[in-house]
């Protein structure tokens, strides 16, 4: 009789246990699916995040060309291209902003497959260039930065180092490194680009680092086809420096 008693406790303590563990397992599922929308949710936060200081301007007026460019840049650069001596270059960061801006309303395209890209804005800060802008995948809208630090080595070559890729506050610069670089690849398969050409080697600087000759052809006031080269560039808060040499006629 006792014996049956004590077996009868033990199974009630038995089915306890099982309850109490069964509790816990269920608990401990409830707080890994809570952890995992936790983490999903502030995910979403982080790449919806917008910076403060992101703030592209406005063109008032789509027929009009920037007056920084036609009044500023444009006359200081054809006038030390005709001198044919090297002259510094200043790029304010509000006016090439304004500049930008009318390029991006007129001469950029703004929608790759299914991928918008709008609102385009440069920041000058210290040795580095910031690219910023919204991309819109699926009727959703996010924010991305790209900042690279171009420099010239002791052989005057040019090297356009993109040194951050972040979607809202997420750092995504590896894997975005990856994504492009496979679809420049895919690019090359359908369509050979002249690896000679200066747009060609600019991606190959940007995606694999290759340094490459700064020599860019230009066209002077009189509409001639002029070439010149980058020997030095600075860039300091809100302002870009750059040093062009005009090569000779007889270098085209």
């Amino acid at each position: 009789m006792l014996a049956g008693k004590t077996e009868y406790k033990a199974q009630g303590v038995n089915l306890k246990d099982r309850k109490k563990r069964k509790f816990r397992k269920r608990l401990r599922r409830i707080c890994y699916l809570a952890g995992l929308l936790i983490a999903a949710v502030i995910l979403l936060l982080a790449l919806l995040h917008r910076p403060t200081h992101y703030n592209p301007p406005e063109f008032a007026d789509d027929k009009l060309v920037s007056p920084y460019l036609t009044n500023v840049l444009g006359p200081a650069f054809n006038n030390g291209l005709q001198l044919g001596e090297p002259f510094d270059l200043p790029v304010d960061q509000n006016g090439i902003n304004e500049v930008i801006v009318w390029s991006y309303k007129h001469k950029w395209s703004n929608k790759f497959g299914d991928v918008g890209f709008s609102a385009p804005e440069v920041f000058f800060t210290p040795n580095t260039i910031t690219l910023m802008g919204a991309v819109t995948v699926a009727g959703r809208e996010f924010v991305v930065t790209v900042a690279a630090k171009p420099a010239l080595s002791q052989d005057g070559l040019l090297n356009l180092r993109v040194t951050k890729v972040k979607v809202g506050a997420v750092n995504i610069t590896l894997i975005a490194r990856i994504i492009a670089r496979a679809a420049y690849r895919k690019r090359l398969e359908t369509k050979p680009i002249d690896k000679d050409d200066v747009r060609a080697k600019i991606w190959a600087s940007v995606l694999y680092n290759e340094p490459f000759d700064p020599v860019f052809n230009v066209r002077d006031a009189y509409e001639k086809k002029r070439k010149v080269r980058l020997k030095k560039l600075t860039i300091e808060p809100q302002e870009l420096t750059l040093r062009l040499s005009p090569l000779p006629h007889n270098n085209e």
